[in-house]
């Protein structure tokens, strides 16, 4: 459809210039992510066998890495709903590292924050739409489900037929018992 191969390159040029322009100075968005990259550290390094980096940089890149590639996956239309998934799911650090509006004091800064903040969350909004879009074909959920009830149907349908086959052959094994009897009784 016209509207997605025009809508996802849209959606995906923040993702993909933001990227870019990170991995050029991941050095700018350090500060802005150091307190999320502790917290994840900390959080996994507790409940994961193997220890977690603590390179702030690190992750920086890597996050940026994620929203080029999914970015660009996303706006030529390859695997969409995995790439906005990829892309919703690294737009979550990203907002609560760089737009942290509760913590400023200026009215004229909070309200930038908070517009950054609020726009991020509309993008989130549309690659949550872009996740669960199937494009007009069934979702693997309705597929599966019909595919349970055609086997359903089919089963109940060749029981059925088996039941009579059955049947029939019953009633032939009697009438041959009951002539078998006569033939005897004579």
């Amino acid at each position: 459809m016209l509207v997605r191969r025009i809508a996802r390159p849209l959606l995906a040029s923040s993702y993909v210039y933001g990227g870019i322009s990170t991995l050029r100075k991941p050095q700018d968005r350090v500060p802005g992510a150091a307190p999320i990259v502790e917290k994840v550290a900390a959080t996994a390094d507790k409940q994961l066998p193997v220890q977690v980096p603590k390179d702030v940089e690190q992750w920086v890149m890597a996050n940026a890495g994620l929203q080029v590639a999914a970015g660009s996956l996303f706006a030529l239309g390859k695997v969409p709903r995995l790439t906005a998934l990829l892309l919703a799911g690294s737009t979550v650090p990203t907002t609560l590292a760089g737009h942290r509006f509760w913590e400023h004091d200026d009215p004229h800064e909070r309200f930038e924050k908070l517009a950054h903040f609020l726009k991020n969350l509309g993008l989130l909004g549309g690659l949550l739409i872009a996740a669960v879009d199937t494009e007009g074909k069934p979702s693997v959920g309705y597929r599966a489900r019909r595919a349970a009830e055609k086997a359903a149907d089919a089963t109940e349908k060749n029981l059925a037929k088996a039941q009579k086959r059955a049947a029939k052959a019953q009633k032939r094994a009697q009438k041959g018992a009951r002539k078998q009897a006569r033939k005897v009784s004579r």
